[in-house]
């Protein structure tokens, strides 16, 4: 594991001769030698990779296990000055039974041998012919050339820091399977040892079981099944290299390959622990920590320096795929309409009131408060959208609001703010030419007096538009759009934001559709400072920021409580197309201050539902004092700057 807590793992698939134990060595020696200089920490093979598994009744040929073994010398010693781990399958004869194992080997030295605990004798399987279970070989060792090596299914490896533990194929299959155990009792990474043939509709099923065990377990799954080179007698084993991280996986675009294979990820370990010590069921791991046995090599040390990471996402809020992101829209304004549907049926209310900017975070609201008044069969004319033109209102965002409401039927009002806020500054003696935070506020503030009367007057309740990006930065007005009686959108980040409103764009009609499109194209600003073209001069992300950068930062620092120099250290990796790292470094710096002296705001937000793995709402994810200090965080950022490491 290196400094910033990555671990790289490679799921290799290599091509095999049934028998040809000489030839299938040189195959795993080859691929070790390759991924050491990948930076590659620990390689997971195939099943029985050494002799090939469909090799049948030949396992009961002495001449074949003996070469085996002799090949696992071989194999250990070509590799004997390579910082890296390895699990390689091959038959074992101890005790007077065979067995189906995995080695585990680093630099030269078989760290402990760990046997098949479930064998399926079913279908086309026929494994309890030849091996018998090691599901109960417990607190053993056996000799294994001229070392006693630790034998076992209580094995557990630390590598570079990193807890490793194995099993082999149908283990993964049972209702129980021994991973589970293993991860309760710390193992981060799992190695599967498979040999698993084709059959319609069982390669997604695999990934799914893979992948909600990885999920389960908390871990890095790290999966290789047989491929090329595989009798075909009955079988065809394609092979597969497929990699999970808590539920979210990677596999090769090789499957059916004619030769090796192999899929690499960098495991984020200091990711998996923020989690297992987040989600206090994992607290019970003690129940299985003394039923394993922990094999530490001393010479296995954490290295200083960090790996070149070949990809992190720049929205990790935002799904890459297409069709994921559009399960992932569906589902989000689901759960915002359901909440907001709950809330009218509790209170009885059949009236809300929006105001409606043309931004992005109104139109999301409105559109959800159109949802949730659908389906509770309300007509569309309870919901009351007002447009409050004020000193820095741009035609275009006033008239995509008032098209828009025509469009969706609901009551609009038109209520201006320029005449009472300069009233309001002439009572306070505010200079109307000074374009400070009182200027700015005081619209806001105008505007929430104007939503909050007109719901006591209609008998509603105000929906909120903020977004979680503006709640984490503080980029709202206290007690003014900061404050409403239902916040729909309190749990949506900005970069989210657009792509819900593009969502609801391809759900309605051709004219409604265009509109959205154009608001969703309309610089973020909260048009408060007037431009002399009447057009958006004041640009919020000038002001505060990239918002792309600081959910980037958001997420990191929320789900997993990462250190600004990790966050720093994975946004230049994210966006090193895009900003230059001082830009990255700056904006993270703003975040950093924003969040620990905004958190008063956050303290007493209104109500609003929850819709992903990262919330800002005091009675939920997050609970902090606003009065902590920053101090320690910004410190980290400012040795950056002194070392030159940025």
């Amino acid at each position: 594991m290196d400094k910033y807590g990555f671990y790289r793992v490679r799921a290799y698939v290599p091509e095999v001769k049934i028998g040809n134990v000489e030839f299938n060595g040189q195959e795993i020696i080859k691929a070790v030698k390759e991924a050491s200089k990948a930076c590659v920490d620990c390689i997971v093979f195939p099943e029985l990779c050494v002799t090939g598994y469909t090799c049948a009744d030949l396992f009961h040929q002495d001449i074949l296990i003996k070469e085996a073994k002799s090949q696992v010398h071989k194999i250990a010693n070509e590799t004997k000055d390579l910082e890296i781990a390895f699990a390689i399958g091959i038959p074992i004869r101890e005790f007077g039974k065979l067995f189906n194992t995995a080695v585990f080997i680093y630099k030269g030295e078989i760290l402990g041998i760990v046997p098949k605990s479930y064998l399926p004798n079913y279908n086309e399987f026929y494994e309890k012919r030849w091996f018998e279970s090691g599901k109960h070989i417990r607190n053993v060792s056996i000799q294994f050339g001229l070392k006693e090596v630790p034998f076992g299914t209580d094995l557990i490896f630390e590598h570079k820091g990193v807890n490793i533990g194995i099993e082999i194929c149908e283990d993964l299959w049972v209702p129980s399977p021994p991973s589970g155990q293993m991860a309760m009792a710390g193992a981060e990474i799992i190695l599967n040892l498979s040999a698993s043939d084709d059959l319609i509709g069982k390669y997604d099923y695999l990934v799914s079981l893979i992948s909600q065990q990885s999920a389960r377990c908390r871990c890095g799954y790290v999966y290789s099944s047989a491929g090329w080179g595989e009798s075909s007698t009955d079988l065809v084993f394609s092979g597969k290299a497929i990699i999970a991280e808590d539920g979210i996986f990677t596999d090769h675009s090789n499957q059916f390959s004619t030769g090796s294979f192999f899929e690499t990820k960098d495991i984020d370990i200091e990711k998996l622990r923020s989690d297992r010590e987040k989600f206090n069921t994992f607290a019970e791991k003690e129940t299985f920590i003394n039923e394993f046995r922990f094999v530490t090599d001393i010479s296995s040390k954490e290295i200083s320096q960090s790996k070149e990471l070949n990809y992190i996402d720049t929205q990790p809020f935002v799904p890459r795929n297409p069709f994921t992101l559009t399960q992932r829209c569906e589902e989000i304004i689901n759960i915002q309409s359901y909440g907001l549907m709950k809330r009218l049926e509790a209170i009885g209310c059949k009236k809300a009131i929006i105001g409606i900017s043309g931004g992005l975070d109104s139109t999301l609201a409105l559109l959800v408060t159109v949802q949730a008044f659908d389906k509770l069969s309300l007509p569309r004319e309870g919901i009351i959208g007002v447009t409050m033109p004020g000193l820095a209102t741009s035609s275009r965002t006033k008239n995509n609001a008032t098209a828009l409401m025509e469009n969706l039927g609901i009551t609009s009002f038109k209520i201006p703010i320029g005449n009472a806020v300069e009233l309001h500054f002439s009572d306070i003696k505010q200079n109307p030419e000074n374009f400070d935070a009182t200027y700015e506020n005081s619209q806001a503030r105008e505007r929430t007096q104007i939503l909050m009367d007109l719901a006591n007057k209609e008998n509603g309740i105000v929906i909120g538009t903020g977004d979680m990006s503006e709640l984490a930065l503080g980029w709202c007005t206290y007690n003014g759009d900061h404050m409403s009686m239902y916040g729909v959108n309190a749990s949506v980040p900005k970069t989210l934001v657009r792509h819900l409103v593009k969502w609801f764009s391809s759900t309605v009609d051709e004219s409604t559709s265009a509109i959205l499109v154009d608001i969703c194209e309309t610089p973020i600003s909260p048009e408060l400072i007037p431009s002399v073209d009447e057009e958006i001069g004041q640009k919020t992300e000038d002001l505060v920021g990239p918002y792309e950068l600081h959910d980037f930062y958001l997420y990191y620092f929320l789900r997993y409580g990462f250190s600004p120099l990790k966050i720093f250290y994975l946004a230049k990796i994210a966006f090193k197309d895009i900003y230059e790292k001082d830009t990255i470094l700056k904006w993270l710096k703003v975040f950093i201050k924003r969040f620990f002296t905004q958190q008063f705001k956050r303290s007493c937000m209104p109500d609003g539902p929850k819709v992903g793995s990262v919330n800002l709402s005091p009675r939920g994810d997050w609970r902090m004092p606003s009065d902590a200090s920053y101090k320690l965080w910004i410190n980290q950022l400012d040795s950056i700057e002194l070392s030159n490491e940025n």
